[in-house]
């Protein structure tokens, strides 16, 4: 009788270190998505975020090529000169003929959007991060309420950002 459990413990001894294994490697995963989506948002959302300091103002879009778009600048923040022309990178975010209102990249003659359409652009990276966990995390990990609550979030900041632009 002794012999006979001891076939079997090594095979639940397995599965358990196939199970953690598989926790292990699919957890780190989703951290890296997630990292990854965090920062592929930051870049721009920093600007968005923290512009307090920071020229702020509005961008009057007079030309635009498939990836950036140019016009002047005029100031709205205490200490920031006005500019003849910046650019903005993001040729999908606006449209030729509109005035938006922009933060300026330290050092640059770049901006960015800001204001709630600005800050739900930067944060779309992150979006199309939890979208991707959430099917690493229902499929992975097998923890699919996480995976719904993590979907559920990305689809609503997507949805946001297309209704704000």
């Amino acid at each position: 009788m002794p012999a006979a459990t001891s076939r079997k413990r090594p095979r639940k001894n397995a599965r358990t270190a196939l199970r953690f294994g598989r926790l292990a490697a699919m957890g780190t995963v989703t951290a890296l998505i997630l990292i990854a989506g965090v920062r592929g948002s930051w870049g721009t959302a920093q600007h968005v975020m923290l512009g307090k300091g920071r020229e702020q103002g509005t961008m009057t879009v007079t030309a635009c090529s498939e990836e950036r778009c140019t016009g002047p600048y005029r100031p709205v923040s205490a200490g920031s000169r006005a500019r003849a022309r910046v650019t903005i990178g993001e040729p999908a975010a606006v449209r030729k003929g509109r005035t938006y209102a922009v933060t300026v990249k330290p050092g640059s003659g770049e901006v960015v959007r800001s204001g709630p359409a600005g800050l739900l652009y930067a944060w779309i990276p992150l979006g199309g991060a939890l979208l991707l966990a959430s099917v690493v995390v229902a499929g992975g990990l097998r923890l699919t309420r996480a995976a719904w609550v993590m979907a559920g979030a990305g689809l609503a900041l997507l949805t946001a950002a297309f209704l704000a632009l």
